[in-house]
């Protein structure tokens, strides 16, 4: 199977939405491996002059000639030849990279999970040491590293039209799930010829909930193999984002109401639970209550969310 990269410039890159209406960057084959580099940030969140941080020429570039939209800037669209609307994409994250020794991590006023508490700006520009995969924050604490990508989707619905990257909806998107790192699998319903995948947002580590807005964004690189799985009969075969790792399988919901999307979420990994073992509704809804663990993926969205993880070996 061939491999493909996609540098992050002005022409392969999209400032904040999403549509069925753009046109790929490129058109690879079912089980091809496409490279893409992803870059984050607006002029307003990089690090100052003198810093000793040093921001990628291509994310200058693109601030330069890219027209700002709603959110994320991301990569792409990717299209796979044959994808159709009901088929199913496997996006396997073979491996990620750092691409900058820095990210940047904030809230502003309006914003956030809790904005009546916080009616200010507050940015922090944090170093990265990627030979070790570790921060060093502010105020002196080091975390270690878990990169992820915080937006990765097909192409929405034709009828939606152009949208902003920012809510996670069923074409995937802002996902902010932070458990489909380096290894993972993401399963994504196809909505538009050609599927039309797209990455960015990159996150050097984040917290269940994302809460002040922000993860340790930065700029990453993705080797992401992309696999379509055809329909067989008239029923789509996802109808919603599902993921796998080596140890959990992943169900997710997404909703303005957190409450909805915990039932989505629920509703997803019964409806799993059923199509892969000999379990009743009935059952597989206690199991979950047994030994599925559920978790508030984001909380800053608009569309909030919800994954639930059943750990690998429990049932199948």
């Amino acid at each position: 199977m061939a491999i493909h990269r996609i540098p992050a410039t002005p022409d392969t890159v999209r400032w904040g939405v999403v549509g069925a209406d753009i046109p790929p960057v490129l058109t690879i084959a079912s089980g091809d491996t496409v490279v893409l580099e992803c870059v984050s940030g607006g002029p307003d969140v990089m690090p100052p002059p003198g810093s000793g941080m040093q921001v990628p020429p291509a994310l200058a570039a693109i601030h330069a000639a890219v027209p700002r939209g709603p959110g994320h800037i991301i990569t792409g669209p990717v299209a796979v030849a044959g994808a159709a609307p009901g088929d199913m994409l496997a996006v396997t994250v073979e491996k990620i990279e750092f691409g900058a020794d820095w990210g940047f991590c904030g809230f502003r006023a309006l914003a956030g999970t809790l904005p009546e508490d916080f009616p200010e700006r507050f940015l922090s520009h944090i170093p990265i040491d990627r030979a070790r995969r570790t921060c060093r924050l502010p105020y002196g604490l080091e975390l270690p590293l878990a990169p992820f990508f915080g937006v990765m989707g097909v192409a929405p619905p034709p009828a939606c039209g152009t949208i902003s990257t920012v809510e996670p909806r069923e074409h995937g998107g802002n996902l902010d799930n932070k458990e489909i790192g380096e290894g993972a699998t993401l399963y994504l319903p196809v909505f538009a010829p050609g599927g039309l995948f797209s990455a960015g947002d990159g996150h050097s580590v984040q917290g269940d909930g994302e809460v002040c807005v922000n993860a340790l964004e930065t700029c990453l690189t993705g080797t992401f193999t992309l696999t379509l799985h055809k329909r067989a009969g008239a029923a789509p075969l996802l109808a919603w984002p599902r993921a796998e790792t080596a140890s959990h399988f992943i169900s997710m919901g997404m909703n303005a109401d957190l409450d909805l999307a915990m039932k989505q979420a629920l509703r997803e990994m019964i409806a799993f639970i059923c199509a892969r073992s000999n379990l009743s509704r009935q059952q597989a809804y206690q199991f979950c209550s047994l030994a599925v663990d559920f978790h508030v993926t984001q909380t800053v969205n608009g569309e909030k969310g919800v994954h639930g993880l059943l750990r690998k070996g429990l049932l199948f």
